[in-house]
């Protein structure tokens, strides 16, 4: 198995050796698969924060715009849809609907006034405020009777998979960056 594989030893049933060939998604196996794990907990987090939102009238994309923004206030729509994970035209749709009810405003950035940052507002913090002990016992239900430790653990290694995605993103576009050639570099 090659080195880049080497991760998955204790999961595979089978010999490890340079001659062997890749192993299988049905040897791998969907309760090892770590993509398939977090797509499954982000879609009952997703599922069961979506009922609740409803009560306080919000939506998904709403709650993560008024969670990232209640951290960073003053970002633009694309920073707010990259953190939020959120595609940018439904980022741009939920804080008009937002924009709407008083919970954002959107003002030109001083350092560039093409650019428009949006800011949370009193009443946007007290919207999600107001939700967040919800979300908080969410969250805590979904880490009982996992220790420190492993918590710990837990975030240290996904901050790695992100790391590690990240770099990949950069690989490719690098690999599908046109090259420039000299024309000096040409005789």
């Amino acid at each position: 198995m090659t080195d880049g594989l080497s991760f998955l030893r204790g999961v595979l049933h089978r010999a490890a050796d340079s001659d062997t060939s890749p192993p299988s998604l049905a040897e791998i196996g969907l309760n090892h698969f770590a993509p398939y794990l977090i797509n499954r907990i982000a879609a009952k987090w997703n599922a069961e924060l979506a009922g609740e939102l409803r009560r306080f009238n919000l939506s998904t994309p709403q709650m993560r715009a008024l969670a990232v923004l209640g951290i960073n206030s003053g970002l633009t729509i694309n920073e707010i849809s990259a953190l939020s994970v959120t595609e940018q035209s439904t980022m741009s749709r939920t804080l008009d609907l937002l924009e709407e009810r008083g919970l954002v405003r959107r003002k030109p950035r001083a350092s560039d006034l093409r650019v428009r940052e949006v800011e949370i507002t009193a009443e946007g913090r007290e919207t999600f405020a107001s939700f967040w002990p919800v979300m908080l016992t969410h969250y805590q239900r979904m880490f009982r009777d996992i220790g420190e430790d492993e918590f710990a653990q837990l975030i240290t290694t996904l901050q790695k998979i992100l790391r590690n995605i990240r770099l990949a993103d950069e690989d490719l576009k690098l690999s599908l960056a046109p090259t420039h050639v000299e024309e000096s570099d040409k005789n």
